[in-house]
């Protein structure tokens, strides 16, 4: 009998069979494996086992049966070979994915991985996720983290342009971690917002699902009696799946992931890869929160040894300068007592000597000298004073006019005239009154000894940013270089000043607390010297 199909024969020709197609030549020179791949297929075969039949041949009845059980256990060979390929890939991946996260410690690198694992085609292919965490007080779950597009547009331009690189999953995360990790979290910030849940209500199913350690796939979502529709809302989908994320019964926080763009169904083999996977995702999620949390710690403290340590050296620094303080004052009290009585009997004398007395100059001169001493003296105690403010909030202005007009006599008496332009509505300062009324009188008083032939002495204040600025400008000789750093030095001598500790007494205390103190020539003539307080100081 000639049969129809080509399964009785040893060898063929190309044309004899038309399933065998391009790139199986090699089926044409081997029976077996033509029958099993395309004879037991072919409509020719199974219209040559009915002509059996019909021809009484002894195995016609018993052939079909023996073909339809060897397609179906060939259905069910390809279907496991199918599931165990899908298994394959799935180990390869947890096993790639699982390398970073066990030995990351960084946290935007493990949620850049987790994320892109569930969302990416050659992940888990989800179209979407959100990571909700347990905040630091494990008082709320909050949302922290939303992956994926918002609409058709995006995810079609998302999708070709992860075609077109051919990133592994790996290169797919660390590019999401340095282009889209921050705009990913503004993007979906009106949805995280609103997907605090207090950890106390145990309704809710991000703690059903924590509590009970397995994920929940919600669907029907919008009808569904067991859940919040609000929840529902917000998300825009029906169906999603919650999964929890549990290390050693801590509970870190939910992963929430649904496809909405495609509206592929979720199915048990995608919970349960995505269960297997959350459990290290968990883990890595802690490590990185406690290694972060650490390094704050970390942080906070070595800012906390470095400001001790700063404390110390003040404490050590205020002992010698106290110790300095109490030094010089006894001294500076030793000295002033006997010049007193020294200066004292000389102006006596002086004062009862004739004007042609061989011995008034003498006198004048002892007298001169005292009165020199004196005034350093009381330099030497205004320093040792100055170690020790007694600060509070003052008005600046008052206590210009105040101070200038102590030296209204002096001013007069030098042929000055004071114009003083004070800004009004000046915040208040936080200073040591005397201390400041105190430089700024010898602040006036250097500019007065500039003004050997009289003049004018201009005072202002104005606002300054962050601070008051008081200025005083005198219209005398200009002053070198070397003359204003000797102003500022303690005993430094030019040929100019002569040698004392006024100014420079005063740079130190407006330094001391927080201040400064500067001068600067004109180019038309006089100086400025300009004091800079601040108005926002914690402690002085």
């Amino acid at each position: 009998m000639d049969w129809e199909c080509c399964w009785s024969r040893d060898h063929i020709e190309a044309d004899h069979c038309p399933y065998v197609g391009e790139g199986e030549e090699d089926l044409l020179s081997s029976q077996r494996r033509r029958i099993v791949e395309k004879c037991v297929e072919c409509p020719r075969f199974k219209n040559d086992l009915a002509r059996m039949k019909g021809a009484g041949y002894p195995l016609s009845d018993v052939l079909p049966y023996i073909l339809t059980e060897f397609q179906e256990q060939k259905a069910q060979m390809g279907a496991m070979l199918s599931f165990l390929n899908s298994r394959t890939r799935e180990i390869k991946f947890l096993r790639e994915v699982g390398l970073v996260l066990q030995n990351s410690i960084d946290l935007d690198e493990v949620l850049s991985i987790a994320m892109t694992a569930i969302t990416a085609g050659k992940g888990f292919g989800m179209n979407r996720a959100f990571l909700l965490m347990t905040d630091k007080e494990r008082r709320n779950i909050r949302g922290y983290l939303g992956v994926g597009p918002r609409d058709y547009e995006e995810a079609w331009r998302t999708w070709e342009d992860i075609s077109r690189s051919n990133f592994t999953l790996r290169q797919l995360a660390r590019d999401f971690q340095k282009t889209k990790l921050t705009s990913e979290k503004v993007k979906f910030h009106d949805i995280l917002q609103q997907l605090t849940v207090p950890l106390a209500d145990q309704g809710h199913i991000f703690n059903r699902a924590l509590r009970g350690k397995k994920p929940i796939l919600v669907e029907n979502a919008l009808n569904n009696p067991d859940l919040d529709r609000g929840l529902a809302r917000i998300l825009g989908v029906d169906t999603f799946l919650v999964m929890p994320l549990i290390s050693r019964n801590r509970r870190i926080g939910v992963i929430i992931a649904d496809n909405c763009i495609t509206h592929k169904p979720i199915t048990l083999q995608d919970m349960q890869s995505l269960e297997t996977f959350a459990f290290p995702v968990a883990f890595a999620l802690e490590r990185a929160s406690l290694y972060e949390r650490l390094q704050e710690e970390v942080a906070k403290q070595k800012a906390a040894n470095l400001k001790l340590r700063e404390q110390q050296e003040l404490i050590v620094k205020m002992e010698k300068m106290a110790l300095v303080g109490k030094i010089t004052s006894s001294i500076a009290h030793s000295i002033r007592n006997p010049l007193m009585v020294i200066g004292g009997f000389a102006r006596t004398l002086l004062k009862g000597s004739s004007a042609d007395d061989e011995k008034r100059s003498y006198l004048e001169s002892i007298v001169r000298e005292t009165r020199q001493l004196e005034e350093v003296l009381s330099e030497v105690l205004d320093y040792s004073e100055s170690l020790f403010p007694v600060t509070d909030y003052w008005d600046l202005n008052e206590l210009v006019v105040k101070a200038m007009g102590e030296l209204e006599g002096v001013m007069n008496g030098a042929g000055v005239a004071c114009r003083m332009e004070l800004a009004p509505d000046l915040p208040v300062v936080r200073i040591d009154y005397k201390q400041i009324s105190y430089c700024l009188k010898t602040i006036t008083t250097t500019a007065l000894s500039a003004m050997e032939l009289g003049g004018e002495l201009h005072v202002e204040s104005l606002k300054d940013g962050e601070a008051v600025l008081l200025r005083v400008t005198d219209d005398g000789k200009p002053l070198s270089e070397t003359a204003q750093v000797a102003l500022t030095t303690p005993f430094f001598q030019t040929q100019e000043l002569g040698e004392g500790v006024g100014l420079s007494l005063c740079k130190s205390i407006l330094e001391r607390q927080g201040n400064s103190l500067t001068i600067t020539g004109r180019p038309g003539g006089g100086n400025t010297y300009s004091i800079r307080l601040l108005t926002k100081k914690e402690n002085i």
